[in-house]
């Protein structure tokens, strides 16, 4: 492939280690990228040049003496700026925030640099992250590689632009109600939403704790399942500033476990509908399993509806009730769809005590309940979305005669939150016809808790099966 920064990131950093290419000409490639994309995208809110290639020269020294490189050795990624960058603004799209240069990396993008990666830069999200699309009032929208009219999703949606359209290899989300996952499917990359604790959250903004300790986590995203894994690898672990850490080792199974793995799958969960082409899209997936050897069998959970009500109550009316005063005399900096937010949150019942406890033992009466449905189906299949990527600023769409809502849309991955699951999106097909011709659709694949592994070997079965991944128009 002649535009390097289209390989794969497990290529960069073998090509780097064989010394087929060099860390300096990798930098530049994605650098001019980022030159002559971001000015249509907005994916990137702030790089700094001068350091990635002082960075890219000290990794290429490093080849040419013959040290001891780490996995990802001179590969340039991306991190949300909702985390800690030494050096890089640290604003989570907030004119609170306005300015705020963070003066340490946060704990997972150390141990990213410690295995040889070079940070970019940060990208773009939403004011605090409310939103499945992204824009704010510092930075502007960021627009989807795939169509400048539609977004690439949120919160993450400028690492995934970034990401999808080559500017950068891989980096890293932040995920409280499908912000990995969705950016994930509208973008055409992969993502995973790991459990709560695997890589530590330390360093985020806003900060997971209380009940967002249970919904909020960061995770990597990247082109290929391959380099998910990757960096999965080198980001998971302790830390004592997560909430929900625990020492859990790595544990990748071999073929033949995966394999033993029994997959159920659904298309839509009775209550919201998605499009025909993401119907098939689980369909193919499920098909693609069942002819790699899996045991694969419809299979719709019960309690998602029960989950839906319990995330909403923790996201949306108790996440308004922490962000509202926080803008005290300050409404005029409230970004439009924040404020949307916030009125969303506003016309629920606000939480008390009773009720806020009420939610949480709900919660983990229902996780209970769950889990013990996936002793039978420790793998499941289904959208990731109700829709491919929509137009900037909609706010409701027509699906098979029924109105689906803002909210409700993304439904597919909040209930995962809620529960704790780990989950992946892999592309599986595109859109063929109609309003959404032409862009990528990516299934979600769901696993019990702690077993990101299994999670990914299936979706790299998945992926090898389907080779939906493409180029974007613009790149």
């Amino acid at each position: 492939m002649s535009d390097l920064t289209f390989l794969t990131a497990v290529n960069m950093a073998d090509q780097i280690r064989e010394k087929k290419i060099s860390p300096v000409e990798l930098a530049d490639a994605h650098l001019a990228k980022i030159e002559r994309l971001n000015p249509r995208l907005n994916a990137f809110v702030h790089v700094d040049a001068e350091r990635v290639r002082r960075e890219a020269r000290a990794a290429e020294a490093a080849v040419m003496s013959g040290k001891v490189l780490g996995p990802l050795h001179g590969v340039p990624i991306s991190i949300k700026s909702s985390l800690d960058v030494a050096g890089l603004r640290c604003e989570s799209g907030s004119r609170l925030r306005a300015g705020h240069i963070a003066t340490h990396d946060a704990p997972l993008v150390d141990r990213l640099r410690h295995a040889g990666a070079i940070v970019l830069g940060v990208t773009n999200a939403p004011e605090l992250l409310m939103a499945w699309e992204t824009d704010n009032l510092l930075y502007g929208r960021t627009n989807s590689p795939w169509d400048l009219d539609r977004t690439p999703g949120g919160s993450s949606g400028g690492e995934a632009a970034a990401i999808a359209a080559g500017m950068s290899a891989g980096g890293v989300g932040s995920d409280g109600g499908g912000s990995i996952r969705v950016p994930a499917h509208f973008c055409g990359i992969c993502g995973l939403k790991p459990t709560p604790g695997r890589i530590p959250a330390t360093g985020h903004v806003p900060a997971s704790g209380g009940p967002f300790a249970l919904l909020g986590v960061v995770g990597p995203m990247a082109r290929t399942v391959g380099d998910v894994k990757d960096l999965f690898d080198v980001m998971q672990g302790w830390d004592d500033g997560d909430a929900c850490a625990a020492p859990v080792p790595m544990r990748w199974p071999g073929d033949d476990e995966v394999k033993k793995l029994r997959v159920g799958y659904f298309e839509d969960d009775g209550r919201t509908p998605v499009t025909a082409e993401i119907r098939a899209a689980v369909r193919t997936a499920a098909e693609a399993l069942r002819s790699a050897g899996f045991e694969v069998e419809p299979f719709r959970p019960e309690g998602l509806e029960e989950a839906r009500v319990l995330w909403k109550k923790f996201f949306v009316t108790a996440g308004g009730m922490l962000i509202r005063p926080m803008f005290g005399g300050r409404e005029h900096d409230l970004s439009p769809i924040l404020k949307q937010f916030l009125e969303w949150s506003a016309a629920e019942l606000p939480l008390s005590g009773v009720t806020l406890l009420d939610a949480w033992i709900g919660r983990d009466i229902l996780r209970a309940k769950f889990l013990a449905q996936m002793r039978k189906y420790p793998i499941l299949l289904c959208p990731a979305a109700a829709i491919p990527a929509f137009h900037h600023g909609e706010r409701c769409w027509t699906i098979d005669g029924k109105t689906v809502n803002y909210l409700d849309a993304w439904s597919y991955t909040e209930w995962f939150n809620l529960l704790g699951n780990p989950a992946a999106v892999v592309p599986v097909s595109h859109s063929v016809s109609g309003e959404w011709e032409g862009l990528p659709i990516g299934v979600q694949v769901v696993g019990r808790p702690w077993q990101e592994e299994q999670v990914l070997a299936v979706a790299a079965v998945l992926e090898r099966a389907c080779g939906a991944w493409r180029i974007p128009p613009i790149h």
